[in-house]
C-alpha cells in the first residue's frame, strides 16, 4: 500500500459528510485521524465518547471507495453500527457466529466482489482458531486497513483487557502492507503506549483528543440511602433513558424489583441471567421500550444508544478507567447528562475479595483501587480531577459537578471537627486506618478497640452524634488538604503532617464540606419533566415530544434502535428550526441524503401537522 496521501479521497470527505451523515464540518482532531488513514500511516486515536471515534475510520472507507475492516469486540456493537451505516446509505456487513452458512456466503461474496466499504468482524475471526480460510478471502479482497475498535482491550493495564486482543499483533504477518489503526475511548499514557507496542504500531500518528466530556455532570455522594438517591436522579429525567450500575448481581435484581415496584420503567441485566433474557432487556433498552437498564458491569461496550441521560453507579467502579468508559455512555450525543457515584468504603474491601477470587489481584489493580478512592473522596472539580488522571491540565470551576455548583454544604466549626479527628489519630498512635479512627470517635466498643485500649482515650465517642459517612468523609477531605496522610497499600494507615500539626496547635484553619442527604419518600410522587437547561432555547417541546414518538414508530416498523433514524440532538434542532421543506431539512445537523429521502417526507408530515394544530389552539 502507497504511504502517500490519497488526494482525491481528502478533498472529498467534507462532501461526503455532508451527504452521507449530514454533517457541515469536522469535530476537533476527527480531520486528523481520517487524514493519516488516507496518508497511510498507521495511528493511534484516542477521542472521548461521544467525540465522534466511528466516524474517523467510516468516512475515508466512504471516501477512498474501499473496503476497510473493522474488529470490533461485541456482536451487539458491530450490528448497531452497521443498522446505522446502512440507514445512512453505506455499504457495511458484519461476519460473525450469528450468521448461518448461507449469510456468511453472501457477505463474503459482497466483500470479494468490492461491494463492502466497511466489514465488522471479532478478533478471534481474524486470529482465532481456523481464522486462515476467512484471512485467505480478506487478502484476496484487498481492505486498505483494518480499524481496531476498543484498542484499550489489548493492554494489561487497560480497563476491559481481552485475551484475544492480544493476538491482533499478528495481524500484520497475515495482511503485510496494511494500514493498521487503533481506536478507543479511554487510555493513560502508559495504555497508550501499551497500545502501540502489543498492535506493533509503525511510527504511528498519535491523536489524543481532550477526555473532558463538558456537557456531563459529575456528582459524588456517599451511599447512605441507595433506594432513595437512585430515585432522586430518576424523578430528575423522567421518560428518559438511564443507566444504573451496581457491584453485584444480587444487588441488580434487588434494586430493579424495588424500583418496578415503585412503578419505575426497569429492567435488569447480569451474566447471571440467561443469554436470551438478557438480549431481549437490552434490546428493549436499545428500541426505547425500558428506560433504566440496572446492571453490572458486563452491561455497556455493546450499547451504542445516544440518547442516554444519566448514569448511576450504585458503588464505585474498580478503576477511574471503568468510570470514565462507563460514565462516557451518558450524553453521546452532546447533550446535558448527569453522572451520579454513590459509594462506600466497602465497596473497594469487596472489589479486593472478588479480584483475589479471580486471581486478577496485584499491586497494580490495587493502585487504580487507590485511584478510584482519590476521584471519589477529594472535594475538587471532577473534569479536572478527571482530566489531570488522564495527564491533560484543566482549569476547573467547570460549572458542572457538584463541587463547582456548590451542591456541597459548608461544615460549620470545620477546624474544631478537624481538630478532634486529627487528635484522635494521633491518641491512637498514627498507625491506624479510617474506620479503626472513626470508630473510636464514634464511641464503639468492638474487640479491637477494647484490647488496644482505645476505649479508654479522651477522644472515643467524641463524635458519638455524628453519622459515619460524614467523618469518613471529613478524614477524606483532610487528607486531599495534606493535613493527615495515608500509606498506600491495602490496610492505609492514618499520621498527622507537618501543617496537620499547625492545625493541632491553631496556627491555621481548614474548610470542609458535607453532602446533602436526599429526603425519604414512600410514594412515587414529586416528578417533573427538567427542561431547563440551555439545550433546550428555542426547541418547541411539544414538537420534539411529537417527533420523538414518530421516531420510535419508524424504527419498530423497521426493526432498529431508534437512533438509528434520528438522534435526539437531530430531532431538538428540528423542532427548533421548523423545517418546511426537504432542501429545510438538510440544513438540519445529522440530515444526511439518504435518511431525508427515507425518513423525511414522515418529519415534514409531522412538523407541518403540529403547526397546523397549533394555529388551530
Amino acid at each position: 500500500m502507497s504511504g502517500s496521501s490519497d488526494g482525491g479521497a481528502a478533498s472529498r470527505l467534507t462532501e461526503v459528510l455532508r451527504r452521507t451523515w449530514g454533517f457541515e464540518g469536522f469535530r476537533e482532531h476527527q480531520r486528523e485521524a481520517m487524514e493519516a488513514i488516507l496518508a497511510g500511516r498507521d495511528s493511534l486515536v484516542v477521542l472521548p465518547t461521544g467525540g465522534g471515534k466511528s466516524l474517523c475510520y467510516q468516512a475515508p472507507a466512504v471516501a477512498m471507495e474501499c473496503l476497510a475492516v473493522v474488529v470490533s469486540p461485541l456482536i451487539s456493537l458491530m450490528k448497531d453500527q452497521v443498522d446505522a451505516l446502512v440507514a445512512a446509505g453505506v455499504p457495511a456487513a458484519f461476519y460473525n457466529s450469528t450468521l448461518g452458512p448461507e449469510a456468511r456466503r453472501e457477505v463474503a461474496s459482497r466483500f470479494r466482489c468490492g461491494e463492502l466499504r466497511l466489514l465488522y468482524v471479532a478478533p478471534e475471526r481474524l486470529m482465532g482458531e481456523g481464522s486462515e480460510r476467512f484471512l485467505e478471502l480478506l487478502r484476496a479482497a484487498g481492505p486498505r486497513f483494518v480499524a481496531v475498535d476498543e484498542a484499550h482491550c489489548i493492554s494489561h493495564w487497560g480497563h476491559d483487557f481481552r485475551p484475544e486482543y492480544r493476538m491482533l499483533g499478528r495481524l500484520r504477518q497475515h495482511l503485510p502492507g496494511i494500514g493498521l489503526h487503533a481506536f478507543t475511548a479511554t487510555a493513560t499514557p502508559r495504555v497508550r503506549r501499551d497500545i502501540v507496542e502489543q498492535l506493533g504500531l509503525r511510527d504511528p500518528v498519535e491523536v489524543v483528543g481532550t477526555f473532558d466530556r463538558p456537557n456531563l455532570v459529575y456528582r459524588v455522594r456517599w451511599r447512605n440511602d441507595l433506594l432513595a438517591q437512585v430515585r432522586q436522579v430518576l424523578d430528575a429525567h423522567p421518560g428518559e433513558g438511564g443507566i444504573v450500575y451496581c457491584l453485584a448481581r444480587r444487588d441488580v435484581d434487588t434494586l430493579a424489583a424495588r424500583l418496578a415496584r415503585l412503578g419505575y420503567s426497569v429492567a435488569p441485566y447480569h451474566a447471571g441471567m440467561s443469554d436470551e433474557d438478557r438480549r431481549r432487556n437490552q434490546e428493549a433498552f436499545v428500541a426505547e421500550r425500558v428506560d433504566v437498564v440496572v446492571a453490572t458491569v458486563a452491561f455497556g461496550m455493546g450499547i451504542d444508544r445516544s440518547n442516554v441521560r444519566f448514569v448511576v453507579h450504585a458503588a464505585a467502579p474498580r478503576s477511574v478507567e471503568h468510570y470514565q468508559q462507563e460514565t462516557g455512555r451518558a450524553g453521546r450525543d452532546g447533550l446535558p447528562a448527569d453522572c451520579t457515584l454513590l459509594y462506600a468504603p466497602s465497596d473497594f474491601a469487596v472489589w479486593r475479595s472478588l479480584l483475589e477470587s479471580s486471581g486478577e489481584a496485584s499491586p497494580e489493580s490495587e493502585e487504580l483501587l487507590g485511584h478510584m478512592w482519590r476521584y471519589a473522596s477529594q472535594v475538587r472539580c471532577r473534569h479536572r480531577a478527571l482530566s489531570e488522571y488522564f495527564g491533560q491540565p484543566h482549569r476547573g470551576a467547570c460549572g458542572a459537578c457538584d463541587v463547582c455548583l456548590g451542591e456541597l454544604e459548608p461544615v460549620e466549626d470545620a477546624t474544631v471537627l478537624a481538630q478532634k479527628i486529627l487528635s484522635c489519630v494521633v491518641r491512637t498512635g498514627q498507625r491506624w486506618g479510617a474506620a479503626h479512627v472513626t470508630d473510636v470517635l464514634r464511641g464503639a466498643s468492638t474487640e479491637r478497640i477494647r484490647s488496644a485500649g482505645h476505649d479508654r482515650l479522651s477522644t472515643h465517642g467524641l463524635l458519638a452524634g455524628m453519622p459515619v459517612p460524614e467523618i469518613r468523609a471529613a478524614i477524606d477531605q483532610l487528607v486531599d488538604l495534606g493535613l493527615l496522610t495515608q500509606e498506600p497499600g491495602r490496610f492505609p494507615t492514618l499520621s498527622v503532617t507537618e501543617a496537620g500539626w499547625e492545625l493541632l496547635r491553631g496556627r491555621r484553619e481548614c474548610a470542609l464540606w458535607r453532602q446533602p442527604v436526599p429526603a425519604r419518600r414512600t410514594g412515587r410522587g414529586g416528578r417533573s419533566v427538567r427542561r431547563d437547561d440551555a439545550s433546550w432555547e428555542g426547541v418547541d417541546q411539544e414538537l420534539f415530544e411529537r417527533l420523538r414518538a414518530l421516531r420510535k414508530v419508524i424504527a419498530e416498523e423497521r426493526g432498529i434502535p431508534p437512533y438509528v433514524v434520528f438522534h435526539d440532538r437531530t430531532l431538538r434542532e428540528m423542532a427548533r428550526l421548523v423545517p418546511r421543506t426537504p432542501a429545510e431539512l438538510l440544513r438540519v445537523h445529522g440530515v444526511g441524503e439518504r435518511k431525508a429521502r427515507e425518513f423525511g417526507p414522515a418529519f415534514l408530515e409531522a412538523i407541518a401537522a403540529h403547526g397546523e394544530e397549533s394555529l388551530e389552539d
